[in-house]
């Protein structure tokens, strides 16, 4: 059995991710989002603040409500925001988890399903336990599915880098999380995490949606 686990964020911050060798500078650098809508900056501002240490913008639907006798506000919305993590030049198992809950804390306490993507064609996203080894066997497992050698057809970039574009098809680009009262609902030894082998790309982008119940 696991012994207690340690807080996530004395573990997170310092590595960028549990249990394996933080790449050089592996850290999220930077926050962006979708096109602004003017008419709707008010609404914006109020509801999420503004934040002069990151650039970041969100994208809100049409409108909120509150649900009468609901425990949470109904949002009736879609909000959306990207973020880059720099992954530098090994391969990592990245958690994301911190990240996903930064997020949810600016959205009202609601139920609905958070989805995580990354909108890259040699990288994944997977749940799973981290700091106990599970993340450094899953790499393991991966170069032992897909060895870095000459097989494969697509062969730009690092010798072997044809694997990493298979990669998706075993650990894909999307994962969606239920949450409940603004948190999400993973269990004790759960993390969303970020799997890049890629070792030719440093920076990766992970846009982060929230679909109200």
């Amino acid at each position: 059995m696991p012994g207690p686990r340690e807080p996530r964020a004395s573990l997170e911050r310092s590595s960028g991710r549990l249990g394996v060798p933080a790449a050089a500078g592996a850290e999220a650098v930077r926050w962006s989002g979708a096109p602004r809508v003017p008419r709707r900056r008010a609404l914006r501002a109020a509801l999420l603040g503004r934040d002069s240490s990151t650039r970041r913008t969100t994208h809100l639907g049409p409108v909120l409500r509150c649900g009468g006798h609901h425990r949470a506000p109904k949002v009736d919305t879609v909000l959306s925001e990207e973020f880059e993590i720099r992954t530098g030049s090994v391969e990592v198992v990245y958690d994301l988890t911190a990240e996903c809950e930064q997020f949810l804390s600016r959205v009202p306490r609601a139920d609905g399903l958070l989805n995580v993507w990354v909108p890259h064609a040699t990288a994944g996203l997977a749940v799973l336990e981290t700091g106990a080894g599970s993340d450094e066997d899953l790499l393991t497992a991966l170069n032992d599915l897909l060895p870095r050698d000459d097989r494969w057809r697509h062969q730009h970039g690092t010798p072997g880098h044809g694997r990493d574009h298979v990669l998706p098809a075993l650990v894909p680009p999307s994962v969606t999380v239920p949450v409940l009262s603004g948190r999400m609902a993973l269990g004790t030894w759960q993390s969303v995490c970020l799997v890049d082998t890629n070792v030719d790309n440093p920076v990766r982008r992970v846009r982060l949606s929230f679909l109200a119940g």
